[in-house]
Formats: C-alpha cells, sequence, structure tokens
C-alpha cells in the first residue's frame, strides 16, 4: 500500500500544529476563555488522530 497520502496528510497536521503553538505563543490577554476551552479540546483530539495515524502506520509496517 501507498503511504504517500498518509505521509502528506502527517505533514500538513504537523504544519498546523506548528502554526496553531506559534499563535499560541504570542498570547493575547483578550482571550475569550470559551475560545481557550475550545482550542484545547481540538488539540486534544488532534493529539489522539496523529496517536492513531501512527499506530495505523506501525501495524502496516509489520
Amino acid at each position: 500500500m501507498d503511504n504517500e497520502p498518509v505521509i502528506l496528510a502527517i505533514g500538513r497536521i504537523e504544519r498546523a500544529l506548528s502554526r496553531i503553538e506559534s499563535a499560541k505563543s504570542t498570547k493575547n490577554t483578550d482571550i475569550d476563555p470559551a475560545l481557550a476551552a475550545r482550542h484545547e479540546a481540538l488539540k486534544s483530539e488532534m493529539q489522539q488522530a496523529i496517536q492513531t495515524i501512527d499506530s495505523l502506520i506501525e501495524r502496516q509496517e509489520h
């Protein structure tokens, strides 16, 4: 099976996470608490998705 689509998707996810982290480092004191909570929830979901992708790739390699 060709891994290129998976590798490209992981690259896009990593770049998106990098942009999120960069934006987070430029903190604004007027951040909406609800928005911050949604951001953390999305970040957690993305980390779980990446772990799932990693598991799928590992199973495919073995």
